[in-house]
């Protein structure tokens, strides 16, 4: 992903209350543990600490009906983490309606974006 890919397009984040909430973050390090098979390599790969990454996925364990995120220690199988199922569904509805919300505003944001000024900077 560039740069301008990550800071465009639409950022959405839903608030169920002062504690509960998932946006653009949450959602990205629980796509990562499932590619990754692991917090640490998740985190790292979004550039944030194994500390921030442990602390959003206690936060969306507590957050949810059940955990979103296993982990098994470490030792002679390396431990890991896995989505849950629960975890599994929490992102893909979260990815449904991040797509949604982008079909539904498309032309609109296309023609805020073409009220832009030029920002490359003349490059």
């Amino acid at each position: 992903m560039t740069r301008e890919q990550k800071h465009s397009g639409m950022r959405i984040r839903f608030v169920f209350g002062p504690e509960a909430m998932i946006g653009p973050g949450k959602a990205d390090l629980l796509q990562a543990i499932a590619a990754t098979g692991s917090i640490s390599a998740a985190g790292k790969g979004m550039g944030m600490s194994y500390k921030r990454a442990w602390s959003l996925v206690e936060a969306m364990n507590a957050e949810y009906a059940g955990p979103v995120v296993e982990t098994s220690r470490g030792g002679a199988s390396r431990g890991g983490a896995a989505l849950t199922p629960l975890g599994e569904k929490v992102l893909g509805l979260y990815r449904r309606l991040q797509e949604k919300a982008e079909a539904a505003t498309r032309a609109e944001v296309a023609e805020l974006k073409s009220v832009l000024s030029d920002m490359s900077g003349g490059k």
